[in-house]
Formats: C-alpha cells, structure tokens, sequence
C-alpha cells in the first residue's frame, strides 16, 4: 500500500474523531451542570483546536501551523487560568451552594428535635 494513501487514511480517521470529540465537547459545554464543569470543557476545546489545526499541518505539509498551535495552546492556558481566577474570586460555586443548604437543613432539624426533646423535658 501507498504510504501517501496511508497517511490520507490516517489524516482523514483523525479529523472524523477530532470532530466526534468536539461535538461531545459542546454538548458538555452546554449541558455543564455547574461553571467549572463549562471551563472544562472550554479547555477541551482549545485542546481540540490544536488537535485540528496539528492535522492540518500535517495534511498541508505546511510548518507554520506549528507555530499557531503552540500559540494557540498558550492563549487557551491563560483562558483557563482567568476562568479558574473568575470562579475563586466569584467565592462559591453551585456545588458549595447546595452543600450549605443540606448543611443548614439538617441543622435546623437537629435544632427542631433538640427544642422538641427539651419542651418534653421541661413540662414534666
């Protein structure tokens, strides 16, 4: 077999799944459930991206795409070092909001049954 024809087999496989992981990606994305599970994805994405684009270089035969990957890898870090920045700095995330909730809910139930056990204490 045709190294050449091996390798348009090869480029051709890889943008198929490159392109399955993406759709997948985006569903993440937009199903989430919560912010950091988006940034996540978002990350992907840039991944993805540079997946596409090694692929491309690689299909053209053109060097330069290197360097645009490598680029676009550095922008996608920083993204993701703002994103991570911008859920600390929010204070708490949906997880912890729910957390607090439970917390306070079985709080008050305790306190209900502490305040139950010490009117029956009392009246007798």
């Amino acid at each position: 077999m045709d190294p050449t024809a091996i390798l348009d087999m090869a480029v051709t496989i890889a943008l198929i799944l490159l392109s399955l992981s993406f759709l997948l990606t985006i569903f993440r994305i937009l199903r989430g459930p919560t912010l950091p599970d988006r940034i996540v994805g978002l990350d992907m994405l840039v991944a993805i991206a540079i997946g596409f684009i090694a692929v491309i270089g690689i299909k053209t035969r053109y060097a330069l795409y290197v360097d645009i990957a490598i680029a676009l890898g550095l922008v996608g870090f920083l993204a993701t070092v703002a994103f991570a920045r911008f859920v600390l700095s929010r204070g708490k995330t949906e997880d912890d909001i729910l957390t607090e909730s439970r917390n306070a809910a079985q709080r008050a139930a305790k306190d209900a049954r502490r305040a139950a056990g010490n009117n029956g204490k009392g009246n007798t």
